[in-house]
């Protein structure tokens, strides 16, 4: 296992101007979930006020009514808004890692990148669901832990084993953006090929970049558990609030653990990953001995060979000059 705490920590300090954006949306969104689902719970209590046992059932359904629609919105935000954010941050540090320096006005360059690459942002969304695909087979296929016991497994330890199975799924999330990294570096003109060369490249490096990325992504979660240790106290004092109002509380706690978690800690998650990726990968070649492997550990990867030989196109309506849906090369100084 090798980790690069310190060169990404040293390309985190580089790209704080995307991370404060995306600390700024978590922020910004946080303080109208709070105020939203305070507003709900309020209207809840009042609505129910002297119903007796009923009304904790309405004001239990008013606030799951609440958390749905808020969760809606939020998926919104992130697919559309924040997601193209986030892959301008991951164009920026591509972009550190390789030159060693932050480009001019990388908020403007990560945006501008993510056109030129991707030209549409249904484009990015296919092309990184197909990365996403395939990494979820072949890592299922490779990283199976109980096999890695010969002997009879404690149940304890198979409850053990199952949520470090499952974990693995979830480190695609950030595995898929270091390919996204990779295409960047690669500048070719068939997106699909430098996708395909990218995921050949995790493949050789698999255990290394796979086992780095578990690390630290159960590292955020523990720290995740920690603030909302420290955290909890602060919700006790806000108690004094009226009865109606006491779940504010809990409220202001989860908005500042959601701010803390997806502005600060993801984004250094995420250049830990691609760092690591990036600075193994070097000085290495895509094979077809490795290609073959990972054919047949990934059905979907296929798919990814095919359109790369067929230099199809990422987008059906690509244009070489027309924006990303939404986003202008300016648009990172205004994402939402």
């Amino acid at each position: 296992m090798v980790l690069h705490f310190r060169e990404a920590t040293d390309v985190y300090r580089k790209t704080l101007p995307y991370v404060l954006l995306q600390f700024g949306i978590g922020v910004a969104f946080a303080l109208v979930g709070v105020l939203y689902l305070g507003l709900i719970g309020w209207l809840g209590f009042r609505f129910a006020a002297g119903g007796g046992g009923a009304s904790l059932l309405i004001v239990a359904g008013v606030m799951l009514f609440g958390l749905v629609t808020f969760g809606a919105v939020w998926r919104l935000v992130q697919r559309y808004a924040l997601y193209m954010v986030k892959t301008g941050h991951v164009a920026v540090i591509a972009h550190v890692v390789e030159e060693g320096e932050a480009p001019d006005d990388q908020i403007s360059y990560g945006m501008n990148q993510v056109q030129e690459y991707f030209v549409s942002a249904s484009g990015l969304f296919v092309i990184n669901d197909a990365i996403d695909a395939v990494l979820k087979q072949f890592n299922r296929a490779v990283a199976r832990f109980q096999e890695l016991i010969p002997l009879p497994i404690p149940q304890q330890l198979q409850t053990l084993l199952e949520v470090l199975q499952r974990s693995v799924v979830l480190a695609v999330r950030y595995l898929d953006e270091a390919i996204i990294a990779y295409m960047f570096v690669a500048e070719s003109e068939n997106r699909w090929q430098s996708a395909r060369d990218g995921i050949v490249l995790y493949g050789k490096h698999w255990k290394a970049v796979l086992g780095s990325t578990l690390l630290v992504v159960g590292g955020m979660y523990i720290l995740s558990f920690v603030l909302l240790t420290l955290l909890a106290p602060f919700a006790v004092v806000l108690d004094v609030l009226p009865t109606a109002l006491e779940a504010v509380s809990w409220l202001v706690v989860a908005g500042l653990i959601a701010i803390v978690h997806t502005g600060i800690v993801k984004p250094w998650v995420k250049t830990v990953v691609i760092t690591t990726f990036l600075i193994e990968q070097r000085g290495d070649a895509p094979d077809a001995e490795t290609q073959d492997w990972i054919s047949e550990r990934s059905d979907r990867f296929a798919d990814v060979v095919e359109k790369a030989e067929n230099d199809e196109p990422i987008d059906e309506n690509r244009s070489e000059t027309g924006p990303i849906s939404g986003v202008t090369g300016e648009a990172g100084n205004d994402p939402t």
